[in-house]
């Protein structure tokens, strides 16, 4: 299925928001919340593009079914008109192909590949696993280069070699380098995401097409107008904008965990997200204390 919103400069959109998976209160997974969830993303919070069933969306807690599940039921939801991304990066190569094909079938229009964490590949084992993985289906692949998570940088040189393969087409990056990432941009097609809140306009400075973001789940729409202001050349408006939503980076991307934070931040918004799953733990109520404070410091409006 062809993406709705993907051009060859941002072939999966502008803004994406790293989707949390909605669970009810005795912890299932919510598919009806999932529904509502994408859509509010979508249609309220200005994305174009969402991921599912990555690390935000609790993916090392979630079973193979449940994934599935959720991707399905945003597919079904707003496939239409927002490019859904999913999550098929493990740090074993076979899950992953079978993730990857699982995601196929279900309907998504790209894959997230999170850096294969814990077992700290080699380079050669890491390109190995992206184009094994690229080569089980006909869907873009999106690379998730960050190190602090899994141990292991994609070097440079990796990411140069993965630039050939005919459907790696784009990188996530936490890993912070913005030198490193110039050199790749300049000298491949790869496009660029922002993969860190507190970097997206630093990202945008050297050549990204747009954000995969956490904060997209309350600031979402002020994000996607950072990104229009930039290229379309208003540089201090979008600097306004970065300025603006410090406080809300500071709340959901600081605090604690994103996932907790994301998910404690929906629920001051009124919107589906529920609990986490363990070994991740509630946000506590003095941290939604602190969180509701920088939310409205940056402007969110919460619900009533």
């Amino acid at each position: 299925m062809a993406s709705p919103t993907g051009t060859s400069d941002a072939p999966f959109g502008r803004m994406l928001t790293a989707m949390v998976t909605p669970f009810t209160a005795d912890g299932a997974v919510d598919i009806d919340g999932a529904r509502r969830l994408a859509g509010y993303l979508v249609d309220e919070q200005r994305n174009d593009g969402l991921i599912v069933g990555g690390t935000t969306g609790e993916s090392p807690t979630t079973s193979d079914a449940e994934k599935d599940q959720v991707l399905r039921a945003v597919v079904e939801a707003v496939g239409d008109r927002a490019t859904i991304v999913a999550g098929a990066g493990t740090n074993d190569t076979r899950h992953s192909v079978e993730l990857a094909q699982a995601a196929e079938r279900a309907g998504a229009h790209g894959l997230l590949l999170v850096t294969p964490y814990y077992n700290k590949p080699p380079q050669e084992g890491l390109y190995r696993h992206f184009t094994t993985v690229a080569d089980a289906t006909g869907l873009p692949v999106m690379l998730y280069d960050i190190p602090s998570r899994s141990g292991v940088p994609i070097a440079t040189e990796t990411l140069l070699r993965l630039a050939s393969h005919p459907r790696v087409v784009a990188v996530k990056d936490a890993k912070g380098d913005l030198f490193a990432g110039s050199q790749v941009m300049a000298a491949t097609d790869l496009v660029y995401y922002s993969g860190d809140d507190a970097l997206n306009l630093p990202w945008l400075s050297v050549g990204a097409a747009g954000f995969v973001s956490v904060v997209g789940h309350a600031a979402g729409a002020e994000l996607a107008t950072m990104i229009h202001l930039f290229q379309s050349g208003h540089v201090e408006g979008a600097r306004a904008v970065h300025r603006r939503l410090l406080p809300v980076v500071t709340g959901i991307m600081t605090r604690a965990q994103g996932a907790i934070m994301a998910k404690a931040a929906l629920g001051l918004l009124g919107r589906p997200a529920g609990p986490v799953r363990l070994p991740l733990v509630d946000a506590t109520r003095d941290q939604v204390a602190v969180l509701r404070e920088d939310l409205v410091a940056g402007g969110v409006k919460l619900s009533d």
